[in-house]
């Protein structure tokens, strides 16, 4: 199995495994070793009281992009401290894409960018997440 195979691997079964991602759609559309792509449907009860999504469920799925890329690699690896800017807001029925790239790796210690767009490719958010691996394998190889 090679690396991009393994992360693919690494976030199928992480997806699996989760209450939260599948409860909200996520969609695993490509997961390779240093990068992945999330997609989600805005539905009604994803939505603030301006009736627009709810930031949190924003943060939530490029935080879930964020996690499949840092765990890529089968070590354990949460987050260390993560931030987000909202660029745009987002209608009941749209469909957001979250686009995670690692961007630097050091010993236990990761750098990864998540840009979240509209499927039509309007800018949402950018996320920016910093992780630290605490070990052991995600997945038995």
């Amino acid at each position: 199995m090679n690396q991009d195979e393994l992360a693919a691997r690494v976030a199928h079964t992480m997806l699996a495994d989760e209450g939260t991602g599948p409860a909200w759609g996520i969609v695993i559309e490509e997961a390779r070793a240093g990068y992945a792509r999330l997609a989600m449907t805005v539905r009604a009860e994803m939505l603030n009281g301006h009736r627009t999504a709810h930031g949190g469920m924003i943060f939530a799925l490029a935080d879930t992009a964020f996690a499949y890329v840092c765990n890529g690699g089968n070590v354990r690896t949460v987050a260390a401290q993560a931030s987000i800017v909202f660029l745009g807001s987002v209608a009941e029925g749209e469909r957001l894409v979250a686009e995670a790239q690692e961007l630097a790796s050091a010993a236990r210690n990761g750098v990864t960018r998540v840009a979240v767009r509209t499927a039509e490719g309007r800018p949402v958010a950018e996320f920016t997440g910093y992780s630290r691996s605490i070990g052991g394998a995600v997945v038995d190889v």
